[in-house]
């Protein structure tokens, strides 16, 4: 059981560290009820951190039991997707990447 934080390719690297630590805490708000996320809560804990492209990301906000976050020093922008805790994700998670810094 783990919790996917998919990071939009555009964020800039600076920005990854703040937008995933909100992203996690806002699905934990958001699901903090759901059995998936009391039992991930209190068990695994762990966390796939993702960049994805524009069509990965517009693809990611249609899956059931995701949050969208937006980041206000980015005029408002969409960056994250975070996806609530399970077992088992849709058959896109398998193809994201690992988020690693870009150097920009």
């Amino acid at each position: 059981m783990k919790m996917y934080i998919l990071l939009k390719e555009s964020l800039p690297d600076s920005f990854a560290p703040l937008v995933a630590a909100h992203a996690s805490l806002a699905c934990f708000r958001a699901f903090e009820n759901n059995e998936n996320m009391q039992s991930w809560i209190g068990g695994s804990f762990k966390k796939v951190v993702c960049r994805v492209n524009e069509k990965e990301f517009a693809k990611a906000k249609t899956f059931d039991d995701v949050v969208v976050l937006t980041e206000s020093a980015l005029d408002n922008e969409e960056v994250c997707v975070v996806a609530c805790p399970r077992e088992e994700f849709p058959k896109p998670f398998r193809f994201y990447k690992m988020w690693t810094p870009t150097d920009d």
